[in-house]
């Protein structure tokens, strides 16, 4: 719900109007943000300058409030409207809020003599309970290798590691306890990489397939390390444990996927455009979960179905070999705008409702990558707010007794 308010002290009275008896609250936390930001254009005018600040008066804790931030100043700057302290043509005041069954998003925007307040409103989301059988199941976390330049994905393979960072692969041997660099090839891109560059390696026997935007390369590891790459649009392989997979066309400007997919049974489907997609076993059907771009996680049948939805929740999904609480896991990063400590929670779902299995396992700084390695793990790369580097964990499901 959308209310509009005359006059910069009216936000009272418009609160109070939410909460009179059938108000219909409809949006989520990103669509509430996306849609004042959309009145503040209007209000200011498309590609002027507008200053913005923020208040949290909820019970939201900071990783959903920066999510509204994130969404906020994001459809601004699609807009054309630029955030900035010095001469604003507007000012916006924006305040997180709640009652009893909804979450209140108040703006204030005023523009020389003229002031108006909008509120959008949505409902109140229970957390789901740890489901029957969670009791016992830990993530187990180990850093295994860090480095000062960006860890696209890497893949350990016996007393071996390749690393994949923006300029090239990287073939590491463990001697000493330690990884030394046997050899490297380097990766020149068709064209300059997006900003937020993502990649993925495969690794089957000794072949390997590396994915980037715009380039697929093909290799061997044995005897030697050697890699043809060539400019190519060809859809990423995606697999969530050993038991599914899919291929997904990369958007190559951009830090997701497009939505055209298709399935493990050849069928083509397109589906809104995702960040990354994991496979659950739901009582012997399989699932798939799509992070969605506006924040929320969407529930698809094995035809690729829309069957449900979850969130908010984080950008990085990734799939599991392990099976605890009754079918298999996904480990889900949290909701956040990519510039604070991130955390990695396990999730079982049930009759298309996930719940979580476990404890929250704490990252130094933002997740920046995720992907399945089988046998129950995952690997994440985080990168540290303190030090700047990048370390990549392998990250483990223990059932428990």
């Amino acid at each position: 719900m959308i209310a509009a308010v005359k006059g910069w002290h009216a936000a009272g009275a418009a609160l109070l109007f939410c909460l009179q008896p059938g108000a219909r609250a409809a949006d989520d936390l990103p669509g509430a943000a996306r849609e004042l930001a959309r009145r503040a254009v209007a209000f200011a005018g498309r590609g002027e300058p507008v200053s913005v600040a923020w208040r949290n008066v909820s019970s939201l804790g900071s990783a959903m409030f920066s999510q509204a931030r994130s969404a906020f100043e994001t459809a601004l700057r699609d807009a054309g409207d630029r955030v900035t302290e010095v001469a604003p043509v507007a000012e916006l005041h924006l305040t997180l809020s709640e009652n009893q069954t909804q979450y209140l998003m108040v703006e204030e925007a005023r523009k020389g003599d003229e002031r108006q307040v909008w509120i959008a409103s949505w409902k109140h989301t229970e957390t789901a309970p740890v489901v029957d059988g969670g009791q016992g199941v830990t993530l187990e976390k180990k850093l295994v290798f860090e480095q000062a330049e960006p860890i696209l994905d890497a893949v350990f393979r016996e007393s071996t590691l390749l690393v994949l960072s923006p300029d090239r692969v990287a073939l590491y041997a463990r001697q000493n306890g330690q990884w030394e660099l046997r050899q490297s090839v380097a990766l020149t891109p068709p064209k300059p990489w997006p900003r937020d560059l993502h990649g993925h390696l495969r690794l089957n026997g000794t072949s390997l397939q590396v994915y980037v935007p715009g380039m697929a390369c093909a290799g061997t590891v044995e005897p030697a390390l050697t890699m043809d790459c060539r400019p190519s649009e060809e859809p990423w392989v995606l697999e969530s444990g050993s038991r599914a997979m899919m291929l997904a066309a990369f958007a190559p400007a951009r830090n997701y996927f497009d939505g055209r997919i298709t399935t493990q049974t050849g069928v083509r489907k397109t589906v809104a455009p995702f960040f990354s997609a994991a496979a659950v076993e739901d009582q012997g059907r399989q699932l798939w979960l799509l992070a969605m771009l506006d924040g929320h996680t969407k529930i698809f049948d094995s035809a690729f179905e829309p069957v449900g939805g979850v969130g908010p929740w984080g950008n990085d999904i990734a799939g599991t070999e392990a099976r605890c609480g009754g079918g298999s896991q996904v480990l889900v990063t949290k909701a956040g705008d990519g510039r604070e400590a991130d955390t990695l929670r396990a999730y079982s779902v049930r009759n298309r409702v996930p719940a979580p299995l476990a404890a929250p396992v704490d990252f130094p700084g933002p997740v920046t990558a995720l992907w399945p390695t089988g046998a129950g793990a995952v690997l994440v790369v985080a990168r540290d707010l303190e030090t700047g580097r990048f370390g990549a964990y392998l990250i483990t499901v223990n059932c428990g007794s």
